[in-house]
């Protein structure tokens, strides 16, 4: 399966903030639409970098009660791993296991953000898949005996 087809079942919504974008709106919007981190991009479109539940962590740890008064691009990953469209779901789970990110941006051969995967997303499409293949084994194995 490629990653295109869990774009087509989730839709191609991505939640984003502009670099300058105080933190605690971030905060906000991560607990409240219960996302784990949000692309950080200045025009909607071209990935500059994320702001995840890790960075949030980190920055508090590293700065104190001063991450609270930090904008989104002070604290976000930059140079944070993104996928394809046509990446297929082993690609993405390598990806995101080898880079220890559970949020990768999708962006199109123009570098175009079109969506974004989340290890819940490929972790469900991956039970899909693993589901078929019992069901075909199993029928496979019915109709021979």
């Amino acid at each position: 399966m490629e990653v295109a087809s869990i774009l087509k079942a989730k839709g191609p919504r991505v939640e984003t903030t502009r670099p300058d974008t105080d933190i605690r709106l971030v905060l906000h919007k991560l607990a409240t639409l219960g996302i784990g981190s949000v692309v950080v991009s200045t025009d909607g479109r071209t990935v500059e970098g994320m702001v995840s539940e890790r960075d949030v962590v980190c920055g508090l740890n590293r700065h104190g009660q001063q991450f609270l008064d930090m904008r989104a691009g002070e604290v976000m990953s930059r140079n944070a791993p993104t996928c394809s469209p046509a990446d297929t779901l082993q690609q993405v789970m390598a990806v995101m296991t080898r880079t220890r990110h559970r949020h990768l941006p999708v962006v199109d051969a123009e570098g175009v953000l079109c969506g974004i995967v989340s290890i819940g997303d490929v972790v469900k499409h991956r039970l899909g898949e693993i589901e078929l293949e019992r069901d075909v084994l199993r029928d496979a194995y019915v109709a021979r005996h």
